[in-house]
């Protein structure tokens, strides 16, 4: 799992028994997601299709850091399928997991358009070799 953000926990984060809100670490996920899905795709049209089963497992507190982690799944001739694990950097505890989010990428009528990919390409792959390129 590649963790790819870090999230602080601050007051306007806590629901009333002062422990991170479930929709706003939600919110974190699915803005991670989108935000992965698009720099894969190379469409900044994408949207969140699907969301599995979220399994809670603990939780965090205002000044605790979670980090967001994604791994990708598959992909569709549409869509690409993530999983994700949030964790408490601060407890070094796994906060919640979420075995399965698919995101879709979409044209500009908002209809499923096909983005061509197989694998996950990271920026040296994109690039190539300097000294080819050179």
């Amino acid at each position: 799992m590649r963790f790819h953000t870090r999230k602080w926990v601050k007051p306007e984060d806590l629901n009333p028994n002062g422990t991170l809100f479930g929709g706003r670490l939600l919110e974190w996920i699915d803005e991670e997601c989108a935000l992965y899905a698009i720099i894969q795709l190379e469409n900044h049209r994408v949207v969140t299709k699907f969301i599995s089963e979220i399994n809670f497992r603990s939780s965090a507190k205002k000044g605790d850091i979670v980090e967001i982690g994604i791994d990708v799944v598959a992909f569709g001739i549409t869509s690409m399928t993530l999983s994700c694990e949030v964790r408490n950097k601060m407890m070094r505890e796994t906060i919640i997991t979420v075995d399965k989010i698919i995101m879709v990428s979409i044209g500009y009528e908002g209809k499923p358009i096909p983005h061509g990919k197989t694998k996950v390409e990271f920026v040296k792959d994109r690039l190539g070799d300097s000294e080819t390129n050179a």
